[in-house]
Formats: C-alpha cells, sequence, structure tokens
C-alpha cells in the first residue's frame, strides 16, 4: 500500500478499512490500518504537542513519524501528501530516545502554556481552589 485516502469522522468506526486515514478534529484523533499490511489499528492523538495533520486537496499528512514498536512488525513510516513514505527501523536505543524526546516536547509546551497563563492567573486559580473546597 503507497497510498492513504482520508476520511473525515466524529467518532473512530469499530472497523477501519485498509489504505483509510479516519481523522477527528471534534476529538483530537487519528486512526488507520498499520501501512505494513498486518491489520493492526494504529490510532494517533492530534495536538500540538501530540501528532500533526494537515490536509491539501484532500490528502492526508500526520507528522511526526509512526513507529509503530510495540507491535510485531515493527513499521515505521511517514504519511505525507496522501503517500505512504517508509522510514528506516530503528533500533531499541532510537526508539528510547525517541520517546524520551517525545516527553521533552511534551513537557516544553505544557510549561510555556503555565509560562503563558502568568503568575497572577496562577495564583488567582490556587486562592480559588483553597475556598471553594
Amino acid at each position: 500500500m503507497n497510498r492513504i485516502a482520508l476520511r473525515h469522522v466524529v467518532n473512530m468506526p469499530r472497523e477501519l478499512e485498509p489504505g483509510i486515514l479516519y481523522v477527528s478534529p471534534e476529538y483530537g484523533v487519528a486512526g488507520h490500518l498499520c501501512a505494513c499490511g498486518c491489520g493492526n489499528k494504529v490510532i494517533t492523538p492530534l495536538g500540538p504537542a501530540e501528532w500533526t495533520f494537515s490536509e491539501r486537496g484532500g490528502q492526508p499528512s500526520l507528522h511526526p513519524s509512526i513507529g509503530n514498536w510495540q507491535l510485531p512488525c515493527r513499521s515505521h513510516y511517514v504519511i505525507a501528501g496522501g503517500q505512504i513514505r517508509w522510514a528506516a527501523a530503528w533500533s531499541e536505543k532510537q526508539v528510547k530516545a525517541g520517546r524520551h524526546a517525545e516527553e521533552l516536547r511534551r513537557e516544553k509546551h505544557y510549561r510555556s502554556l503555565d509560562a503563558q497563563r502568568g503568575f497572577w492567573n496562577r495564583l488567582r486559580n490556587w486562592i480559588s481552589s483553597v475556598f471553594t473546597r
């Protein structure tokens, strides 16, 4: 399978069709069957600290890459412009480093949200929580 089509949904269907990327903006999630053909469902959360979804001319892109390290197939690919682009397999050391980088990216994102909220907003929320218990 070299191509993947896009289907917008509200809820993920129970049964996924091969070659379809299902995207639910309402729930911030995308799902598809593994591109290798093994039949496993691959669900990816969408958001600033997770995967990003884009669409151009009805063709889906999902970044960063999909690394199915927990599946027996251990497939690794990128969905770009409706195409499956295969990537190199990763060693266990690379997988651990990738997971660590993801964690750091999430922490940075949530720290920036806290900083945007500012000290006075955090103080006001804390005081409010103390008095509403």
